[in-house]
């Protein structure tokens, strides 16, 4: 019988210390693996959805508000800003590029979102049937937006005031002209629309009645942000600046914002995780005293196997192999139901309409999570094989 095979029959004949250390240990495992996943699946969402957008302007209010609102949809828009505002942003030669959005509506817990193609352009998205919107009232759906509303190209649907299902639907209908392919941005969850669209249907309930009121409704129309991205380096010293001062206006860096969010949530996360390393470090000690235990119940066994040639390398082999069996055993464990939580957890997410987590994925820093794991059975193991290693035989065989 070998080394490995006789440590599973003595972790077996302890069934109730064996389960427990295994438990405590895999907690502790699929709890920081769990972290891991999240954490690094939605850091590389949130940058992916960012990504060559410098800056974000609005309307006055928090900076993180006009970030979540602007490139993840996730909030409520600060406010609108005029046009006029909007046209000199454009003309700014510390300006490469912007890209207007109009906010405020939604269909079915996705929102509606007015902007030019170059919105879809930026994200790399493209068309998997249909086309892209050429007149008022024609809309394109995400990927993901039409999955779980099931429209396709020619169905009709009215939009409603807020980012809720419940709110009140406007008379006009939009009729879907395209349905984009994935593309695994931000993009996947909009309703994209033109901004003519917007302005459209909320101008519906205002009825101008002549030429006068009509123009005066044009020259009120507004938009809700302004995506940015940096004609220069010098742009990122000066024009955040220069936006914020004045009145109507504010200025965004989602870089910044972004940072300051996993900041604060950070807080949360380092909570749970020393949560797990406690939980580890219980396990090792666990380990140690049912391997300590083992070891003084077994003491006259273990000199037994010494008379019958057993050398002194290898009863503390047979030590070590217990902890490094069960340890691995328990980070297997622990591994397989991190991931197993991390897939329930990405379907609840998916279901409630938010940033999907992947239990598939792989990150390289759970081979540390294992290795740490590894390393607690094996520190555990060590004292009581060091005692088996230095006992006497003729001593223990003398005390029965």
């Amino acid at each position: 019988m070998n080394l490995a095979s006789l440590s599973a029959s003595y972790l077996r004949a302890r069934p109730l210390n064996t389960l427990l250390s295994v438990i405590l240990l895999a907690l502790g495992v699929a709890t920081i693996v769990l972290l891991i996943l999240v954490v690094s699946q939605l850091e590389e969402r949130m940058h992916r959805d960012a990504r060559g957008i410098d800056l974000v302007v609005g309307a006055k209010g928090s900076p993180m508000q006009l970030m979540l609102s602007g490139i993840y949809h996730l909030d409520a828009p600060t406010g609108n800003i005029p046009l006029s505002s909007v046209d000199l942003l454009l003309k700014n030669r510390m300006v490469k590029r912007a890209i207007p959005l109009a906010l405020g509506d939604s269909w079915k817990g996705h929102r509606i979102v007015g902007a030019a193609r170059a919105y879809a352009e930026h994200y790399g998205a493209e068309l998997r049937e249909g086309r892209f919107h050429d007149k008022p009232m024609e809309a394109v759906l995400g990927a993901e937006a039409a999955a779980r509303t099931g429209a396709k190209v020619g169905d009709a649907f009215k939009g409603a005031h807020g980012m809720g299902s419940e709110g009140d639907e406007h008379e006009q209908a939009y009729t879907v002209v395209g349905v984009l392919a994935k593309s695994n941005s931000v993009i996947d969850r909009l309703v994209l629309t033109s901004i003519e669209s917007v302005w459209q249907v909320h101008e519906e309930h205002q009825g101008p009645e002549d030429e006068a009121d009509r123009k005066a409704l044009e020259e009120a129309r507004e938009v809700t942000v302004v995506l940015v991205q940096y004609a220069s380096p010098l742009a990122a010293a000066t024009l955040p600046r220069q936006i914020n001062s004045q009145s109507e206006l504010q200025a965004a860096s989602p870089a910044y914002e972004t940072a300051r969010l996993f900041s604060i949530v950070g807080v949360g996360v380092e909570a749970l995780r020393a949560f797990a390393l406690v939980l580890m470090l219980a396990a090792g000690l666990s380990v140690f005293i049912a391997l300590y235990t083992a070891l003084e119940e077994r003491r006259y066994e273990l000199a037994v196997m010494r008379t019958l040639g057993a050398s002194r390398a290898k009863l503390f082999g047979l030590l070590m192999t217990e902890g490094i069996v069960l340890s691995l055993f328990a980070a297997l464990l622990g591994l397989g139901l991190g991931h197993l939580l991390a897939a329930g957890l990405g379907a609840w997410l998916e279901a409630q309409q938010h940033h999907p987590v992947s239990g598939l994925a792989w990150r390289p820093e759970e081979a540390w999570v294992i290795a740490a794991a590894l390393a607690v059975g094996i520190l555990s193991a060590l004292l009581p094989a060091w005692r088996a290693y230095r006992a006497e035989v003729s001593r223990t065989l003398a005390q029965g």
